[in-house]
């Protein structure tokens, strides 16, 4: 019965994250998401805060 069931579930189990994971880079390369990762990507690199908020976030650093 063990055997039956870890067969079952290693074989379906393996399927079901193997379509998650083509469902995921489907949807990360599909060409309407572009811009949206593409955005996200520069975040960090952006220096677009205005001065308030910078001025609120380095009064919370001291």
């Amino acid at each position: 019965m063990y055997d039956t069931l870890a067969s079952f579930a290693q074989t379906w189990g393996l399927l079901f994250f193997f379509a998650v994971f083509i469902g995921v880079l489907i949807y990360a390369l599909w060409p309407k998401n572009r811009d949206k990762f593409d955005r996200a990507a520069r975040l960090p690199l952006n220096d677009d805060m205005p001065a308030d908020e910078r001025r609120k976030e380095d009064d919370r650093d001291d």
